[in-house]
């Protein structure tokens, strides 16, 4: 294995879909791409990557804010390792990483959610040290109620 880490280019983000449809199984394929879009051409995110060589085995998008009570802060959001690199550490290196890399853009805090039945990344979270100082809620208001 030649595990690299890095940034993906706005113009490659459409790349991580296949990663992305791996833990977001709801949302049409049309709806993910144009969201996916919208977040990388017109609001505070980023994706950086895993790559065994020239593969993609790993995505994190970060949400980038100032928030009053912590300062500038990042959010990594769908968080995914492929299955057969599962348990080989380097979800903890890709973390590693991201710590230093945001740092360097003066990120002060990370915040992230995950969802109640994920166990397994509940399990590493509190490993890098992250607390449980919230609960995230959620409403739909779209017409039909739906989360996708």
């Amino acid at each position: 294995m030649n595990i690299i880490f890095k940034v993906i280019p706005k113009e490659q983000l459409l790349n991580i879909l296949p990663l992305l449809k791996i833990v977001n199984t709801k949302t049409p394929p049309n709806l993910l791409e144009e969201r996916v879009l919208e977040m990388g051409n017109y609001q505070n995110y980023e994706c950086v990557a895993v790559y065994d060589n020239e593969k993609m085995i790993g995505i994190c998008g970060l949400w980038y804010s100032t928030r009053h009570y912590i300062g500038k802060s990042v959010e990594p959001d769908h968080v995914i390792i492929l299955e057969e690199y599962r348990g080989k550490n380097i979800g903890k290196r890709f973390f590693e990483w991201i710590y230093e890399y945001t740092k360097s853009k003066g990120c002060e805090a990370m915040e992230l959610n995950t969802y109640t039945g994920n166990q397994k990344s509940h399990k590493f979270y509190y490993n890098e040290g992250f607390n449980i100082y919230a609960f995230h809620f959620l409403k739909v208001m779209r017409e039909d109620k739906k989360f996708y």
